[in-house]
């Protein structure tokens, strides 16, 4: 028997593959289930903590076929084949793929202003307007209308420009109920802890003086046989409460019980009011309330010593203090650390909602950061060689975050660097009187600029508009948004475009804001005006001066007319409370020399009495 022959399966032979290959198919398959997933995937976040060129809308050194972005991923069939094509051919040349990484233009912050935009440090269309804010012949002296036996007192509350929208709301709610007005009092109890009276930091008598015609002002209640006529009645009043609000809620009260004090008294006030009211407000916040003599004097001392630096300079009211970051919501892209360090001082406000920081930032409710500031500036057109004075608190992370804006902008200034501790002793105690120095040098800066709007940027922007809109740059947090987070996916010259053209509207010119639109302290409208034949701007600034005291009429028109939009009561948010403005930089509250503890406090600050200016 023969023996039987063994069958031996057949055997495929397998050709030999290059590695290469082998990595480029491999490559081919996960892009191809990377961008499958992308599909279904949620967006990435929007944010400025995603700094790489990668994660940019716009990427100029790699193919438009794939997109990587913290808010979305773009794709289409043709520019991914084109994409994969250059992926294939990368990853057969290594070398090619370094240099095509390396050579990728990097986002390079020029030294010299480039091409700014027109009129820099100011509007050629202010000279055609001025401030006008003299009471027509209808309305009726204050002797006429005011009623015996009628007291209203105010308590402010907050710093000092939040107190600034109080005592200037106080003269017309008296003058609305026909009342006789205490001298405001300051807040004196609050997280500022500043014992300042109003004396120490307004001049009273020129205040009472200068607006005798409109409304009795006394020092203190009267007395009688010895002792105070009586007792006030306390109550508050709701934000933004119209003058038929005072008549119905107040007025009893005060009729009743002769003398009344409101509390808490900042936003008290509605927007819409008629004309002559309007221009009573103007004439007490513009011309009224002036600082004392020493606190002026030491102000226009750091005036002239920013100008003997430079003949023109700019001031930065610098808002980003640990507080006013944590009670925004904002995040900066700082980590664990920032969401830990600043977690925990929100949670001293147990009413405080949940925020959405993107969304925040999206919506341009959030500060710019000192580094964004500085390069929005330098994109406007400010050179290196520009001297800037900044008003600023304590800075979340100290000198680490002021650097980039410092790297910018070297000429560095503030009155700390400008004045030495002897000049400022009699100030540096109290906090409203230094804000009241920042206060003055801002004012008297050719441009101010604010990475805010808060209180004090509002009443300063207001000003600058009445007294000749006096270059004033508000940056366009929303739409600047986007531009600040792929700034390293562009050119230079390409980013200084598109912030130019985010900023048309946001630079201080004449018209530019639609009366009755925002505060009417920050858009004082119906206190502006526009000569028909636009006269030289000496003439304007001449006349918006002495106006006041010589009662006489402009022949121009008011471009700013009470709208029908009604007011609200808006709910509160960190632009409307004042906090920390007025810290030194790396300094403490009050002038001493104990250090700020961020996470303990002896006193946890009222939500109302919170963070403005």
């Amino acid at each position: 028997m023969g023996l039987q022959r063994r069958r031996h399966p057949e055997r495929w032979v397998i050709p030999a593959v290059p590695p290469t290959y082998v990595l480029s198919t491999a490559a081919l398959l996960l892009l191809v289930v990377f961008a499958f997933l992308s599909l279904l995937a949620p967006p990435l976040p929007d944010h400025p903590s995603f700094p790489h060129p990668l994660f940019c809308h716009r990427c100029s050194h790699l193919p438009s076929l794939l997109v990587f972005s913290p808010s979305v991923l773009s794709l289409n069939l043709f520019s991914l084949f084109e994409f994969l094509i250059a992926i294939f051919g990368l990853l057969k040349n290594p070398v090619e793929l370094q240099r095509n990484v390396v050579a990728a233009d990097p986002f390079r912050v020029p030294s010299g202003g480039g091409s700014p935009v027109s009129d820099l440090w100011g509007s050629k269309q202010a000279k055609y307007f001025y401030g006008c804010s003299n009471a027509s012949s209808e309305f009726a002296k204050e002797e006429a209308i005011t009623q015996p036996n009628r007291y209203l007192m105010i308590a402010t509350s907050g710093g000092l420009n939040q107190q600034r929208t109080g005592i200037t709301d106080a003269v017309v709610a008296a003058r609305i109920l026909n009342a006789t007005l205490v001298v405001p009092k300051l807040d004196q109890k609050s997280f500022w802890k500043d014992a300042s009276d109003f004396a120490e930091i307004f001049d009273v008598d020129w205040f009472i003086s200068s607006l005798s015609k409109d409304v009795k002002i006394i020092k203190q209640l009267p007395k009688k046989g010895g002792k105070v006529i009586g007792t006030p009645y306390t109550m508050r009043v709701p934000r933004k409460c119209a003058p038929t609000c005072y008549e119905t809620r107040v007025l009893p009260v005060l009729l009743k019980k002769h003398i009344v004090q409101l509390t808490k008294f900042d936003y008290r006030l509605s927007n819409k009011l008629e004309t002559n009211l309007q221009k009573l407000r103007c004439r007490v916040n513009y011309h009224a309330l002036r600082f004392t003599d020493p606190i002026q004097e030491m102000g226009d001392r750091l005036i002239r010593r920013m100008k003997a630096r430079s003949k023109h300079f700019i001031a930065l009211h610098l808002r980003f203090e640990p507080d006013m970051l944590a009670f925004s919501g904002c995040y900066y892209g700082g980590g664990e650390k920032e969401r830990t360090e600043l977690g925990a001082i929100r949670k001293r406000w147990k009413t405080l909602h949940t925020s959405n920081s993107d969304k925040e930032r999206r919506h341009g409710k959030c500060p710019l950061t000192p580094e964004e500031v500085g390069l929005l500036l330098r994109a406007l057109g400010f050179g290196k060689d520009v001297h800037i004075y900044v008003a600023s608190g304590e800075v979340y992370g100290g000198e680490e975050t002021l650097a980039p804006l410092k790297a910018v902008f070297p000429n560095f200034h503030s009155k700390e660097t400008l004045a030495s501790k002897v000049e400022l002793a009699p100030f540096a105690a109290f906090s409203s009187r230094m804000a009241a120095l920042d206060f003055i040098v801002c004012d008297g800066s050719d441009v101010f600029v604010t990475n805010n709007n808060g209180n004090m940027a509002r009443m300063l922007a207001g000003r600058r508009r009445y007294f000749g809109h006096r270059r004033t740059i508000r940056p366009n947090a929303k739409k600047l948004y986007s531009v600040f987070l792929n700034r390293t996916c562009m050119a230079w010259e390409a980013f200084a475009s598109k912030v130019r053209t985010c900023q048309k509207g946001f630079m201080g010119e004449p018209n530019e804001v639609r009366p009755g639109r925002g505060e009417f302290h920050e858009n004082p409208s119906t206190c502006i005006c526009e000569n028909s034949k636009k006269e030289s701007a000496t003439t304007y600034h001449i006349q918006s001066k002495i106006g006041i005291e010589n009662g006489k009429s402009n022949s121009t028109r008011s471009i700013g007319e009470p709208t029908d939009n009604p007011s609200t009561d808006e709910e509160s948010d960190w632009r409307d409370f004042d906090y920390g403005e007025n810290t030194p930089l790396g300094g403490s509250l009050n002038g001493t020399d104990q250090e700020y503890n961020l996470f303990i406090r002896s006193e946890v600050p009222d939500l109302q009495e919170m963070l403005s200016d």
